[in-house]
């Protein structure tokens, strides 16, 4: 893709010529519409769920004591 190619950008700007890769800039200045803003809608209040009451009273279990491996 070079000076020589009539496809290319560069190839159009040394011919001096437009097309589809280089389009001719548009006298007209573009105007743009612009958006309504979006109203946003008041959230709806989350469902409090009940929390379940944790056991004040917990019985521990007793740990296993570590044994030492097999000695020679």
């Amino acid at each position: 893709m070079g000076k020589g190619d009539q496809k290319s950008t560069k190839g159009k700007r040394v011919r001096g010529s437009y097309g589809k890769t280089r389009p001719k800039k548009s006298s007209k200045s573009v105007v743009v519409a612009e958006k309504p803003a979006k109203v946003k809608a008041e959230p709806k209040p989350k469902a409090v769920k009940p929390k379940a009451e944790k056991a004040e009273e917990t019985e521990e279990k007793p740990k296993a004591k570590r044994t030492k491996k097999a000695e020679e």
